[in-house]
């Protein structure tokens, strides 16, 4: 039996949607909600705001102690500020056991406004849904970036499968609303694939670039790369400290060269050997433009990296397309009109799991109903034969 291409297409987009769509499903529609999380965060979480006041704020060392009374025990990761405007927040993180909570602490007067435990935040958990659908990281994350290869192979055959004959390109483009439920399931699928199509692979693209580390060296090493394509912590020689609380006076040097600076960041060295982290960010909305710095914590002296994850000013065409992975996958590369886009196709493709069965269960009846009155007619036939006379 011979299929021509449309019809070897038609079978991989028919058993992998089968095979995928839940995962698919979650995936997207968890997506869609993240998209404009932190816009939701920014209008109803009032303890990220402070009144901006002519005085200045307190060191990296203050924040730590205040939100370590309030977490004793706890491995404290970083101590963030982000403006005038904004409270700081240390973030407290570890892997085994799991915790991870950020403490909001006003930078000039010391008040701790919130103490959160992220385990319980509504977008934190959205976010473990698109991940790892809420499984463990060793289980889900495969599980997702193998349904996110498989949405991409769908993608492409859709597209073959979508491809119109010269006598019915109107079809492929429009909704027949006025037709029977059948048909206007058949279009949202095709029409809306379609007109989402570009999005959705660009979509799928950077989340298989987070998916499968094959993959993402794969893409850096295509466009050019040539360096350690992961953040690492560095590593320093322990020795005399030279500097007394290196931290919060590598925080005001930092400040001092980037007073236009959204985000400083810096983390503590977690052991005698350890270097300070520190990462600076002219934007908020987006990560791609950070400078991720690294010094030792005895000297202060800077360690130059040759990472992906170092200076943006070092960092080649293929750095700042992996640099800039996460802002293009949640449209915030484009700003808001990214975001709005990002999230349109991500319910899009949260429905073409549910179009695409809802057309795959039609067929199957209807398979079955022509079955049933074919066997009908074909007795009632055989029984006329029978009381024909000879």
């Amino acid at each position: 039996m011979q299929f021509s291409f449309k019809k070897i297409a038609g079978k991989l987009h028919l058993w992998l949607g089968l095979t995928s769509g839940l995962v698919v499903f979650i995936v997207s529609i968890t997506g869609c909600i993240y998209a404009f999380q932190y816009d939701l965060q920014e209008l109803t979480q009032d303890y990220r705001h402070v009144v901006e006041q002519h005085t200045a704020f307190l060191p990296p060392s203050m924040l730590k102690d205040i939100a370590e009374a309030k977490l004793p025990g706890k491995k404290i990761h970083g101590v963030q500020y982000e403006g005038t405007t904004r409270a700081a927040f240390v973030s407290f993180y570890e892997l085994d056991p799991f915790y991870y909570y950020l403490v909001y602490i006003n930078p000039y007067t010391g008040e701790v406004l919130k103490v959160k435990n992220m385990s319980h935040d509504f977008f934190y958990q959205v976010l473990q849904g698109h991940y790892y659908l809420w499984l463990p990281p060793t289980i889900g994350q495969p599980v997702v970036a193998t349904s996110c290869l498989i949405f991409l192979i769908m993608l492409i055959t859709g597209i073959v499968l979508w491809w119109p004959k010269k006598n019915k390109a109107k079809q492929r483009f429009t909704i027949k609303w006025n037709a029977r439920w059948r048909r206007k399931n058949y279009d949202l699928h095709n029409v809306f694939g379609f007109y989402s199509l570009f999005i959705t692979l660009i979509l799928a693209i950077t989340g298989l670039v987070w998916g499968f580390q094959w993959f993402g060296v794969g893409v850096y090493l295509l466009a050019g790369g040539d360096k350690t394509a992961i953040y690492e912590e560095q590593s320093t020689a322990k020795t005399t400290p030279t500097v007394s609380q290196p931290v919060d006076v590598l925080w005001a040097k930092l400040k001092a060269e980037n007073p236009k600076a959204e985000i400083l960041e810096v983390h503590f060295p977690e052991s005698d050997t350890g270097s300070i982290a520190a990462t600076i960010n002219p934007d908020r909305l987006t990560y791609w433009k950070a400078d991720y710095r690294f010094f030792n914590q005895y000297t202060l002296a800077e360690i130059e990296v040759n990472q992906i994850y170092g200076k943006r000013a070092k960092a080649s065409g293929a750095d700042k397309l992996i640099r800039m992975n996460y802002d293009i996958h949640t449209g915030a590369i484009m700003g808001f009109a990214g975001k709005l886009l990002a999230f349109f196709a991500s319910l899009i493709a949260a429905s073409l799991p549910v179009t695409g069965t809802l057309i795959w269960w039609g067929r199957r009846n209807k398979k079955k109903v022509e079955k049933a009155v074919s066997e009908v007619n074909l007795k009632s036939f055989t029984d006329k034969k029978e009381v024909i006379p000879a």
